[in-house]
């Protein structure tokens, strides 16, 4: 992968072929042309991190290097003057252009190498995430560019960690950037001097590979991931297996533990032209891999696009009120109908059931009972029980006082009662999103 590519301008042969080969030697990936207009090809296809040019071009020295740093502002690669020259202004001259050094030929190879690989390290350590120390999302779509304009077999993958911004909101920065660094160490272990491992946003990643090892490397994450899971948790938390997050008039929602959820896509299952359309494919794979409650990885086939999957489902809106008191009740069903939610409505738990099947409700808001029958409860875990309504969202509005009883029946959301209208819009909104993404 073209993690570290450095462009060299240069008319002569023999001088910039020397160049190449000290750069390479280093790790480098080296591109070489004569032409100012193959360059600024190079410039806008590639986005190298260094240019290299010399005084051997037909346009003067402290122009081009203008027109560089012009051309490529978006980039911002290091540009590197190399000139006969040793003359003082005329260093003065490249340097106020836009050039980052100037080196007098000729140069000793060794003192070369020295000052265009401490160049490159000062221009990564500035990209380069302090937690995990891995490339940001710019380095990262910019080497995934490269990867896709070089016209050869990839296979990239997206890589979240579910549940992760709910878990550094519990348990802090310091605990959830430990779980960073800790998934990050397990991702390198499993690639080599060949792959590219970046950092998207937090929790999420990018991996370039081989195709040939895409899909051995995912199982291997997921099964590494889902090992060392519960030693982020205190030992009560890992044992029910969820987390509490709290909300609005304390209302308490279940959080399963973190997974991470993995998506795959080849350059030979689509024709990938440009980073958007292979990033939008990406993301809509992982979306399909996050469904599952553990973590797993989906990749994509040629004749399945998960890009179609996610955006071809139709949206569902759907309420059922489960509510014996009608006034609430009434009082819910105008509300969700003015906010142009769909709404059925039930009063006791017996003809729900049949409704439920019937209607295909995206959330449920649900009625607990009284404390001694504990009805309500009964019901929630019938309901998550059962394959086909497992994924229904539940929110358990109730008199009773007991979060994790509440939440053990399967609920989505303890909420206490009496709330407020708008707290349990806000808690609707937001449930009837995670139930269509």
């Amino acid at each position: 992968m073209l993690s570290k590519l450095v462009l060299i301008l240069d008319k002569r042969k023999e001088l910039p072929a020397k160049y190449k080969k000290i750069i390479e030697s280093s790790g480098s990936s080296v591109l070489s042309t004569g032409s100012f207009e193959t360059a600024m090809e190079i410039l806008t296809e590639y986005e190298p991190d260094m240019v290299i040019v010399s005084d051997s071009m037909d346009i003067n020295l402290s122009d081009i290097i203008k027109k560089l740093r012009m051309l490529s502002y978006p980039s911002r690669p290091c540009i590197i003057a190399l000139s006969k020259s040793s003359e003082l202004q005329d260093k003065l001259n490249v340097l106020e252009s836009g050039a980052d050094d100037f080196l007098s030929e000729p140069i000793e190879s060794e003192e070369f190498k020295a000052r265009i690989n401490a160049h490159l390290r000062r221009h990564f350590e500035n990209l380069n995430d302090e937690i995990t120390q891995l490339p940001e999302i710019k380095s990262s779509l910019r080497v995934f560019k490269r990867t896709i304009a070089q016209n050869k077999k990839w296979a990239a993958m997206f890589l979240k960690i579910n549940n992760f911004q709910a878990y550094r909101e519990i348990y802090g920065d310091l605990a959830s950037d430990k779980m960073l660094q800790t998934y990050t160490a397990i991702m390198n272990s499993s690639l080599d001097e060949n792959d590219f491992l970046g950092e998207l946003s937090d929790g999420e990643f990018l991996i370039l590979t081989n195709p040939l090892k895409a899909e051995h490397v995912a199982s291997f994450l997921v099964y590494a991931f889902d090992s060392i899971v519960e030693k982020f948790y205190n030992e009560e938390d890992a044992k029910q297996g969820y987390i509490i997050l709290y909300g609005d008039d304390n209302a308490g929602k279940k959080i399963e533990l973190v997974s991470t959820a993995i998506g795959i896509v080849f350059s030979e299952s689509q024709n990938y032209d440009n980073v958007s359309n292979a990033m939008s494919a990406l993301i809509n794979t992982c979306k399909l891999a996050s469904m599952k409650t553990k973590s797993a990885y989906i990749a994509e086939r040629p004749k399945i696009s998960a890009q179609d999957s996610v955006l071809n489902k139709n949206y569902n809106n759907k309420i059922l009120i489960i509510e014996p008191d009608d006034a609430l009740n009434l009082l819910l069903q105008t509300t969700a109908k003015m906010q142009g939610y769909e709404v059925a409505s039930a009063h006791d738990y017996k003809s729900s059931y049949t409704l439920i099947k019937t209607f295909e409700p995206a959330l449920i808001i649900l009625d607990a009972g009284d404390a001694e029958s504990l009805e309500g409860l009964s019901f929630c875990k019938r309901i998550k029980n059962e394959e086909k309504m497992k994924d229904i969202k539940v929110i358990l509005s109730t008199i009773i006082h007991d979060k994790k009883l509440i939440l053990n029946t399967g609920a989505d959301l303890y909420l206490p009662k009496p709330y407020e209208l708008l707290s349990i819009f806000r808690w609707i909104e937001h449930l009837i999103k995670e139930f269509n993404t």
